[in-house]
């Protein structure tokens, strides 16, 4: 598999993922051309041992499993999100100031605020409409061009704006979107994008869940390309780092991919992390292929192995004391198992040493990471999974720049490295 044609992959992912049903519905067109199967939660499973089968809850979290042809008694899980921080519009969204109509939004997650000044902006979500014959549908609309802008205020008028003021998202950040507009024409505006986009003519539009996004594309970034830049790589680099794995296993054991939406507010809703959806999933599984009953789940649970794959704070040139001088991971560097005493990650060394022997058997070096012991540790899905179900997890990620900014920054080498450890993960005839 040549790395350039996976970047490639990977930069087009990106760029039409902006938000996470953009991401979710990319992934499952993947999986389908590679013969998964669609499962409607709504509807009796039939299931067969050897089946590639994928189901969608919320259009924005996917659960992709690979049933083996042996009867099911454990499972390899690569857990990831498919959410990011950002700016999302609020419901009554329209707004007017000094002759132009703006947006209002809402910070979604713990986004750095200063990146989305002076950036040329899209838009992009879900709406539901109203069809004439009075038919409600869900759509994904995507306005992949620079239609909003959050404009700074010149030095000459804040003295102070290099000094660490606070920005203040609600009186500071609403982009401007049309000049002489009023608030009647966001509306207006949304129709006339879902014609062009979808062909929907005279609908009515119902409600949405929209938000702003950075339309510079993606790219490879440095003297040999060894960087790549751009939006959502937190988490988006690792869900597509296992759906390669995924597609690129033997198919000989039983595999999972949970790509889980809302990791960047809690994980506390229905198709999140700390909801039901992947618990229901795995037991209407072993329902029909596994040991009956409860204790039948248990023991699929406890036999089988999560890894959670979220990125993971390199080392900054800039800033090298932000790090424990032990644990400073290095952009393609390899893999980083994170590791936190208080359980801000689910790594244990009996996990974590699956993984480095993993990493052995495919040449690629591992690296860890820890925190400082006088900072705060961020969280994954890691722990919420390993609460909810039991199961035996670590947490890893590869090492990346300028978490949660409008554009982040990871190595290209690395992409390679983690993906042929999750394959090996996949294919791995036995889990300890």
């Amino acid at each position: 598999m040549s790395q350039d044609a996976r970047l490639e992959r990977l930069l087009d992912f990106l760029r039409r993922s902006p938000t996470p049903w953009h991401a979710t519905a990319n992934m499952a067109e993947r999986l389908e051309a590679a013969g998964y199967r669609c499962l409607e939660e709504t509807q009796a499973w039939r299931l067969s041992p050897g089946e590639k089968v994928y189901v969608c809850r919320n259009d924005s979290s996917l659960i992709a499993l690979q049933l083996p042809a042996q009867p099911l008694e454990a499972l390899r899980l690569i857990g990831a999100h498919t959410d990011s921080p950002g700016l999302r519009l609020k419901p009554q969204a329209a707004q007017t100031a000094a002759g132009w109509l703006q947006l209002g939004v809402e910070v979604y997650g713990g986004a750095l605020l200063a990146p989305w000044f002076d950036r040329d902006l899209g838009l992009a979500g879900r709406v539901h409409v109203r069809h004439p014959d009075g038919r409600l549908e869900g759509v994904l609309l995507d306005v992949d061009r620079p239609v909003a802008i959050i404009p700074s205020l010149a030095i000459h008028l804040d003295r102070e704006a290099n000094n660490g003021r606070a920005m203040n998202a609600q009186t500071e950040m609403a982009p401007v979107l049309l000049q002489g507009g009023k608030a009647a024409d966001l509306e207006r505006l949304l129709r006339d994008w879902l014609a062009a986009e979808h062909g929907l003519e005279e609908v009515e539009v119902l409600d949405f869940e929209l938000a702003l996004y950075d339309v510079q594309p993606p790219a490879r970034v440095g003297v040999e390309g060894e960087l790549i830049s751009g939006a959502r790589l937190d988490n988006l680099l690792s869900c597509f780092m296992g759906l390669e794995a995924l597609l690129e296993s033997d198919g000989r054991q039983g595999a999972v991919l949970v790509a889980n939406d809302h990791e960047e507010v809690g994980s506390a809703s229905a198709c999140g992390a700390q909801g039901p959806f992947l618990g229901d999933v795995l037991r209407r599984v072993n329902a029909q292929l596994g040991e009956a009953g409860e204790e039948g789940v248990i023991r699929l649970i406890q036999a089988s192995r999560l890894i959670s794959c979220d990125n993971a704070h390199a080392l900054h040139p800039n800033f090298p004391d932000r790090h424990d001088a032990a644990h400073g991971p290095a952009l393609n560097g390899g893999p980083v198992i994170k590791v936190n005493a208080n359980q801000r990650y689910a790594t244990n060394s009996a996990t974590a040493a699956l993984f480095r022997d993993l990493c052995r058997e495919v040449e690629v070096p591992v690296q860890t990471f820890v925190t400082r012991a006088d900072m705060g540790c961020g969280s994954t899905i890691g722990p919420i999974t390993a609460t909810e179900l039991g199961v035996p997890t670590l947490d890893v990620g590869v090492p990346q720049w300028a978490m949660h900014s409008i554009r982040e920054t990871a190595g290209a080498h690395d992409v390679e490295h983690l993906t042929r450890v999750l394959t090996a993960f996949f294919n791995r005839a036995e889990l300890p």
